[in-house]
């Protein structure tokens, strides 16, 4: 049997959520110490941890399968692969970003002024458009210390809380694309690993629909059980479990985390009492 080859970053930002992913989906990896690549004893998988900056390449050229990858990276790269799921973590963004005295948030700010930056397609594409032209010099690293050595006036950089741009006396001005990890696929997939990877896709969404999600039970008088169970959309239908109490009923249900304190005032509003919330760990629907 053929086994789908997973590519994952083998250090930085991206290496631990993604062996967290394939833990809560119930992969099990023979990690040994300094390996490249590690099978799999449950599932027909193979997982190379490969260099963050390869990655889109060895998607393309069909090297491996599928890949947990940054969208911004797969923006930088402009490979020909396809992004088939978003996976809610490693959230960022690509930003430009000054010297914190500057005052201005324009974007003209840029005009005939130098950029350091890891990301000179993204930022190039994102100057084009808004008819700028600037010098882009090209840095593969400590990207933030250019405007402090003099080597350029500003930068353009991946952000997630901004600390590092605050430590290094600069500001963040435009964002210039959001980001998180994904699951990307090459167009060379044959049939045998699609099915591989369609099997892989269900425990993805049923680890990601739980994450979204909690389990939710509460006492509630009979007359108003329709109430309340109209402000539980997530389920077909809540369970209903009478209590010992005459005239009451135990509702049990999920609500979609994102609703989660708006939901619980409406359900409060409408007669729910002890109401009790439950982390799920997985949830196929």
């Amino acid at each position: 049997m053929s086994k789908l080859k997973i590519a994952i970053q083998k250090s930085g930002r991206l290496y631990d959520e993604s062996l967290q992913l394939l833990k809560d989906c119930g992969i099990f990896i023979n990690n040994g110490k300094d390996q490249l690549k590690v099978s799999v004893d449950n599932f027909p998988m193979e997982i190379m941890y490969l260099r963050n900056s390869d990655i889109p390449q060895y998607l393309e050229d069909g090297v491996v399968d599928i890949a947990i990858v940054g969208e911004n990276l797969l923006a930088e790269k402009q490979k020909n692969i396809e992004v088939v799921q978003p996976l809610g973590f490693s959230k960022c963004r690509v930003s430009l970003a000054v010297p914190k005295e500057i005052e201005t948030d324009e974007i003209s700010y840029f005009q005939g002024k130098k950029i350091a930056t890891s990301y000179p397609n993204t930022l190039k594409s994102f100057l084009d458009k808004n008819n700028i032209s600037a010098d882009i010099h090209i840095i593969s690293g400590s990207v933030e210390i250019a405007p402090n050595i003099g080597l350029a006036d500003g930068i353009c950089d991946i952000v997630s809380s901004g600390s590092t741009l605050f430590k290094n006396g600069l500001r963040e001005t435009v964002t210039i694309l959001t980001s998180e990890a994904v699951l990307a696929k090459t167009f060379k997939l044959d049939k045998e690993k699609t099915g591989i990877l369609e099997k892989f896709l269900f425990r993805i969404k049923a680890v990601l629909k739980a994450k979204n999600s909690k389990y939710i039970l509460m006492n509630v008088p009979n007359d108003k059980i329709g109430e309340v169970s109209k402000a539980l959309p997530v389920l077909k239908s809540p369970t209903v479990i009478p209590l010992a109490e005459e005239g009451w009923s135990s509702i049990h249900s999920v609500i979609n985390e994102a609703r989660f304190w708006e939901v619980i005032d409406e359900l409060k509003d409408k007669g729910a009492q002890d109401i009790l919330i439950i982390p799920i760990d997985k949830m196929v629907i």
